[in-house]
């Protein structure tokens, strides 16, 4: 993993999202520079997954911008997606589809067509060794071998941002080191944002946390500094989501 530059890729500015008068997010602001892992952290209800949801087009803001790339993805919707992978937590997977099948039909809805599209392919394919179940329906495949076709459709337009929602859920030991490390490898050139729960993954794979919690961030910095002197992530975790003496104080 390399640490990154000061070229940002993917940036939340002013960020808020009200529900009538609730507030799922309030003033997020962050930033993850060209070349790096950065782990998005937060407690169930912290507003994660509603900043993800802005990030990646699937939810306009109440107020702030979300670029990807540079782009507006508010204003420059199309060619921000053109720049963004997006794997959420659970699919997008067609079940009656085969691997094959359905990596030409995302392929096809991006713009892909001919040679680009049987190269990019055959690329993904060979990535994440899909060869051996490529003709089988998708609903007949392990998890593992699932994930591994959700990887290769995020990967498949070749973006320059991976945004990833849980990508070791509910795998087993031996596919989730698999994960870590093609995300590690993948980090060395793509600008990647990675939602997860486990704090495991932070110290193997992330560069950087982002701590959420109650609609505001209140931690982002490396693992080692969100630790500091406590025992731990997760009692660094708690202390910082649960009201122990480092935390923000509530709005």
């Amino acid at each position: 993993m390399t640490a990154g530059n000061s070229v940002p890729m993917i940036e939340a500015i002013g960020l808020s999202k009200y529900y009538g008068t609730f507030a799922a997010i309030r003033s997020v602001t962050f930033s993850v520079p060209q070349g790096q892992v950065a782990a998005f952290l937060g407690p169930n209800g912290a507003g994660k997954s509603t900043t993800m949801k802005i990030l990646t087009g699937f939810l306009a803001p109440s107020e702030g911008t979300a670029r990807v790339a540079g782009l507006d993805i508010g204003r420059d919707r199309r060619p921000a997606l053109e720049q963004l992978g997006y794997l959420p937590e659970n699919g997008p997977l067609y079940p009656e589809m085969t691997p094959l099948s359905l990596l030409r039909f995302f392929g096809t809805a991006r713009g892909l067509s001919g040679a680009t599209l049987r190269e990019r392919i055959a690329g993904v394919v060979d990535r994440f060794a899909l060869a051996p179940v490529i003709e089988k329906p998708i609903h007949k495949l392990s998890k593992g071998y699932r994930q591994r076709v959700g990887m290769a459709q995020c990967l498949l337009h070749e973006p320059a941002v991976l945004i990833m929602d849980e990508p070791t859920g509910g795998l087993d030991p031996n596919q989730i080191r698999e994960v870590r490390r093609t995300i590690r490898e993948l980090g060395e050139s793509k600008t990647i944002l990675l939602s997860t729960h486990i704090l495991q993954e932070v110290e193997a794979m992330a560069d950087r946390v982002i701590l959420i919690d109650r609609g505001r961030i209140a931690f982002d910095g490396t693992p080692r500094e969100m630790q500091g002197d406590r025992a731990s992530l997760e009692e660094a975790f708690h202390v910082l989501t649960e009201g122990g003496p480092c935390a923000p104080a509530a709005a």
